[in-house]
């Protein structure tokens, strides 16, 4: 242990600069400490237990190189993490890269996405036949609109056939690592099961496909 603390201090002497602020003296103590408990436990160790100590030994070192691995491969390990989760929950965007995130299909072959939209979760079907941001009359009460007294001046043409619309602007919608601001969308006057997803949204990106049942949005 005296040897271990004066190689740690002859060091320190020999290189300054390694050692400048409070949290580099904080980290050169609990290296000293973690020094003196593995002395104490080889202090302790007897000639007939070596067999012993040598498994535990070995044990330890497994574990510290497990610790090293996961954090070298962190991540790694949240990309999996993340295409797990998009494969148990649909709708969950799971960051794909920088700015980019990555949905997987659902049974019905539907892509849905979980989105904050000023400030309130809401979940859209992607809809690139839809030239607008389209929310039901339960979404658009979700952001404080009131359809009850709204103007439906928008005309859609559908496969349903002809629609109206409330003409609103959202102040965002993020998705995952992805955020569009002042995008132009509308309430449907006629009850819809869910909010569409539309091309206000997906225009302003830069790309979207479709590749092995995944849908990946690029900012």
């Amino acid at each position: 242990m005296a040897a271990g603390v004066g190689l740690i201090a002859l060091l320190a002497w020999q290189f300054p600069e390694t050692i400048e602020t409070e949290q580099d003296w904080l980290h050169l103590v609990y290296l000293v400490g973690l020094l003196a408990l593995v002395s104490s436990g080889a202090v302790g160790m007897r000639r007939n237990r070596l067999g012993e100590n040598a498994k535990q030994a070995a044990v330890w070192l497994a574990i510290a190189l497990v610790c090293v691995a996961g954090y070298g491969y962190r991540f790694e390990a949240r990309a999996v993490g993340q295409r797990v989760l998009g494969e148990l929950l649909p709708g969950y965007a799971a960051n794909s890269g920088e700015a980019a995130v990555t949905l997987r299909a659902g049974p019905n072959g539907h892509y849905r996405v979980d989105a904050v939209v000023d400030g309130a979760r809401l979940t859209f079907l992607v809809d690139t036949g839809a030239s607008d941001v389209v929310l039901s009359l339960a979404d658009a009460r979700k952001l404080g609109f009131n359809p009850d007294t709204m103007a439906y001046t928008q005309v859609y043409s559908t496969a349903n056939g002809l629609v109206r619309g409330a003409p609103v602007v959202l102040g965002s919608i993020t998705i995952g690592g992805i955020r569009v601001t002042d995008v132009d969308a509308s309430v449907n006057q006629a009850p819809m099961a869910g909010s569409l997803l539309g091309m206000s949204f997906l225009g302003r990106l830069s790309a979207y496909e479709v590749r092995n049942g995944s849908l990946t949005l690029r900012q």
